[in-house]
């Protein structure tokens, strides 16, 4: 046992894996700033939900997530059968990969899109098949298309990507998906999931369509629209076959308590939470017009809580910089595609305000 090096048994082709960072503040420190960086509910989540974490005497205790399924499946309009639920819309999309993939298979990815697709594929010993934007950040649906060959008008025996993510709205740009192109890519012989992160803002969903869709799945998460980033609680809308699968291999306590709690008082508050919607929404309108207005930005069309903009004349990190020293956090990226652009989600009025005076002063 001397010569014994336990490092040995690690899976191998993990040893170039990035971890994935997402710059988090020390909780001591987020009063500190004005917080536009990961997008999130800057309206924080409905006051039935804090009350209802108060109240909550038994946390103590292992707590069911079916009253949650069935109330998200009234929200959404399905049947609870097509309702998993998800320690956040990340450890689903780790669920969904772990169900379909075998080691080897692989996944179609459109970057720049949300990292965590291909972060899981990595994880999960899968391939990736990347399929760039267009430089209008739209899909490049034909190029997706060719992934799959047709011989003698049969798909092909030979491998192709089982899974193909995409979010809509997209992140990082915010864009949606033309109804054609989903129709389109719904006619591949692959499973197409939507990650619908930001669908309550964009007033558009294809959750409704699941249960009459065998290769459509629909990833939702309470982080956005219910403000409950924090707490980490999602789901996803699948065909009865492949949601009794996914409730099969899941953990069956994946969701915390306090999580269970908010979201369920939240679907008991949803007006509240939907007029939060419309003030971001509405905020998001004028805070692009307003972004535009400067000369060195320049924002890109959103139906999300964020909206990316081109940084003109000027180098998108020494503005995070200058942004970060007055207190104000924006997300700046690595990727050589992303160099020129920052991302800036919506917040309060009175946070945007600050952002846009800093900025018109040269921060």
């Amino acid at each position: 046992m001397d010569n014994f090096d336990p490092t040995q048994l690690l899976r191998q082709d993990l040893n170039d894996f990035p971890p994935y960072s997402m710059g988090h503040v020390p909780l001591a420190d987020l009063g500190r700033y004005i917080k536009l960086d990961l997008n999130e509910n800057t309206f924080g989540p409905s006051p039935k939900a804090i009350a209802a974490l108060a109240a909550m005497r038994h946390y103590n205790r292992y707590v069911g997530q079916d009253e949650l399924r069935e109330a998200v499946a009234r929200y959404v309009g399905v049947d609870v059968a097509h309702i998993v639920t998800s320690n956040g819309a990340d450890e689903m999309i780790d669920l969904v990969q772990r169900v379909f993939l075998d080691r080897g298979d692989a996944i179609v990815d459109c970057p720049p899109s949300f990292e965590m697709y291909g972060f899981f594929a990595r994880l999960n010993g899968a391939k990736i098949v990347s399929v760039p934007r267009r430089d209008d950040f739209s899909v490049d649906v034909e190029a997706i298309e060719k992934q799959w060959s047709v011989v003698s008008g049969q798909w092909s025996d030979s491998p192709n990507p089982k899974l193909i993510f995409l979010a809509n709205p997209s992140n990082p740009d915010g864009s949606v998906l033309s109804r054609d192109d989903v129709e389109r890519l719904l006619k591949l012989p692959a499973i197409l999931v939507l990650d619908e992160a930001y669908a309550e803002f964009a007033g558009e969903s294809y959750a409704a369509r699941v249960p009459a869709q065998s290769n459509l799945i629909v990833l939702r998460t309470f982080s956005k629209w219910a403000g409950l980033a924090g707490l980490r609680v999602g789901y996803c809308v699948a065909p009865q076959p492949i949601a009794a699968r996914l409730l099969q291999c899941k953990s069956p306590e994946n969701v915390n308590a306090a999580g269970i709690v908010a979201a369920y008082a939240s679907l008991e508050d949803v007006d509240y939470l939907m007029t939060n919607v419309r003030r971001i929404v509405a905020e998001r309108e004028r805070l692009s017009a307003e972004l535009a207005q400067l000369g060195f930005l320049q924002p890109l069309p959103s139906r999300a809580n964020f909206i990316l903009c081109r940084v003109v004349g000027r180098d998108a990190r020494k503005m995070y910089d200058a942004l970060a020293q007055r207190g104000i956090l924006i997300r700046v990226f690595g990727s050589s595609r992303l160099r020129d652009y920052v991302r800036i989600a919506v917040g309060t009025p009175e946070e945007n305000d600050v952002l846009l005076q800093v900025l018109s002063e040269g921060g």
